[in-house]
């Protein structure tokens, strides 16, 4: 599943609304798996899946954002997978973004980008933009410079 989204996830911004709808049938065919999992499971943690099926979880989950629900439970359960050190802080992170900005709130780490303006990548608004930074360290993303440089 993760091999498909990535090779698919270029048709998310595609100009093309065929790619664009065979990218939103994938992400929620993909969140329907993984919702049944969850279920079955709880979060699909390294030690019960694998280092790979635990990342494809994860990405599933973070691009599933027309099923927010499914997004907010994915949050709770890996943050209680964080909290028992079966998962990691800086993916949590990327999460609990994604699933403000798909909220309508502030996020709190700047992992997800609106857009681009002169040629830089510009995060959606943040809670105390003048501490992104510090709070990224304390879950192992760059700095924001560094995280979008390669992207500038």
């Amino acid at each position: 599943m993760a091999e498909a989204d990535h090779r698919a996830a270029p048709w998310a911004n595609s100009g093309d609304p065929e790619e664009q709808l065979a990218w939103r049938r994938l992400t929620a065919e993909h969140a329907d798996w993984l919702g049944e999992f969850l279920d079955e499971h709880g979060w699909p943690t390294a030690e019960l899946v694998g280092v790979e099926a635990a990342r494809a979880g994860w990405l599933i989950a973070q691009h599933a954002d027309r099923q927010l629900e499914l997004q907010r439970r994915a949050v709770r359960l890996l943050a209680r997978a964080v909290a028992q050190g079966q998962a990691g802080e800086r993916e949590l992170a990327f999460l609990r973004d994604r699933v403000l900005v798909n909220e309508g709130q502030e996020q709190v780490y700047g992992t997800q980008i609106a857009g681009v303006r002169d040629g830089r990548p510009v995060p959606w608004p943040c809670v105390e933009p003048e501490r992104l930074d510090e709070r990224r360290a304390a879950v192992g993303i760059p700095p924001f410079e560094a995280y979008v440089a390669p992207y500038c």
